[in-house]
């Protein structure tokens, strides 16, 4: 915008001054040509009373001499009454045009070599008619001209320059609000709540700052009562979760009672995460920095364990593969037993009883793959499995155990696939990044991922 007024400026200046400044010029070339003839008839009129007393040479000459022309100024006398014709000065004049001048009794003007001379009839006592020729050289025509024109190139630029100068400081006043406004607006985008934009400028991008400034408040505001809501209704939830926690205290020993005890604990758990991520407004899975992380193996067989009570109840065999030593992932440990916990769920709640389950860790020099497999009837449409785990869910899923463990993947770099297992049913593979640099997709470290992938499955 701020180069679009100063080059609409340019070009309106420019056009004014070549308007104004090309007829001025041309005036005064007219005019510098005017005097340089009238200062030549003024001294063909010194002339003239000296031929209308006598025509003698020598007092002729004398009164060429007197006017201070004898190199420009010429007298042609014609013969008459016997008398030779008399020519003083140098004839730079044709003689067809002095003899037109002389028989018209006209003055006038004619070009010749280095300017022009003017031919002024002076008739003489003896009432032949006499013609005074001044010469005006090139010079004395255009005398002061390429001055003036040099000084009147000086002022329209002069004035092209102040013209782009203040357009500039006015394209300046509207652009800095307008640039004001969209680091507002990307800010705001990046999840800087507190992004305001000064309310100033012209009018109009006056009042869209404060359009831009309300509608930052209110998504401010919205978001609060969002978490606010979230807060409240999981702190509902301590309600039946105290009487959960009750009636597993009375359940006695045993492994089932024990179980029991501990899922209570760790919903929980949960519940009161969910209300403090929800009070600080803080992503509940953050980027893990140096040293941050978990055992990715002792999570799993922890789970395993949890999990395999129900599955020795429901007949279902299973098996733990590459989590007899230490793998140390970005991920919280919260985080990865949500995520196994999901996909275990999902194979205990999706297949029928008996049916086989395995989880595989897979531990590689920049990516670690964590495999749950089954033996049921698999998946038909990955896509649209992935598509309820991002929030559209439907067939009585929500989705959200596939997008707990997407969103796990996600920050670390990594991504979330859904195949065929060895087993004949489902496999999920969650290939979380070490290094926990988020990667653009489709780019370098996508495609290196996908490379390294193949080479794991191999």
């Amino acid at each position: 915008m701020r180069w679009a007024l100063v080059k609409v400026c340019l070009a309106v200046t420019a056009m004014v001054v070549v308007a104004f400044a090309v007829p001025l010029g041309l005036v005064i070339k007219e005019m510098a040509r005017d005097r340089a003839f009238s200062n030549a008839e003024r001294q063909a009129a010194a002339v003239a009373p000296a031929l209308s007393i006598t025509t003698e040479r020598d007092q002729l000459e004398k009164v060429v001499a007197s006017a201070g022309s004898d190199t420009g100024m010429a007298v042609h006398i014609p013969s008459a009454d016997g008398r030779a014709a008399v020519d003083i000065g140098r004839r730079r004049a044709a003689g067809n045009d002095i003899a037109t001048v002389r028989k018209l009794g006209r003055a006038s003007t004619t070009e010749v070599p280095g300017g022009f001379t003017l031919l002024s009839p002076v008739a003489l006592s003896s009432g032949a008619i006499a013609v005074v020729e001044v010469f005006v050289p090139e010079s004395e025509v255009s005398n002061g001209v390429g001055t003036a024109w040099a000084v009147l190139a000086g002022v329209g630029v002069a004035l092209i320059v102040g013209s782009v100068a203040v357009a500039d400081r006015l394209g300046v006043r509207m652009v800095q609000p307008a640039q004001r406004l969209v680091e507002g607006a990307h800010e705001l985008g990046e999840g800087k709540l507190g992004a305001r934009v000064p309310e100033e400028g012209p009018t109009e991008l006056r009042l869209a700052a404060v359009a831009f400034n309300s509608m930052a408040d209110q998504v401010v505001q919205l978001l609060a009562n969002e978490r606010e809501l979230a807060a409240d209704l999981s702190h509902r939830l301590r309600t039946p979760l105290t009487v959960l926690r009750l009636n597993a205290a009375s359940l006695g020993e045993g492994p089932a009672a024990d179980q029991t005890r501990a899922a209570v604990a760790q919903l929980e758990r949960e519940v009161d995460t969910i209300i403090r991520t929800a009070r600080e407004a803080k992503p509940q899975t953050a980027a893990a920095g140096p040293g941050a992380g978990c055992d990715a193996a002792e999570v799993v067989r922890e789970r395993m364990a949890f999990w395999s009570a129900l599955a020795e109840d429901e007949g279902r065999k299973w098996r733990v593969a590459g989590a007899d030593r230490p793998v140390r992932i970005p991920v919280a440990r919260a985080d990865l037993a949500a995520a196994l916990d999901a996909l275990l769920g999902n194979v205990f709640r999706h297949t029928a009883e008996g049916t086989a389950f395995a989880v595989d860790l897979h531990n590689g020099e920049d990516a670690v793959i964590v495999l749950v497999s089954d033996a049921g009837p698999g998946i038909l449409d990955p896509e649209a499995a992935m598509a309820r785990g991002r929030g559209s869910g439907s067939d009585g899923s929500t989705g959200l155990g596939l997008d707990i463990v997407r969103r796990l993947a996600e920050a670390t770099g990594g991504d979330v696939r859904i195949g065929s297992s060895v087993l004949g049913g489902t496999e999920v593979r969650i290939w979380i990044q070490l290094d926990g640099r988020a990667r653009t997709p489709g780019g370098r470290g996508h495609r290196s991922v996908r490379r390294r992938r193949r080479a794991v499955a191999r």
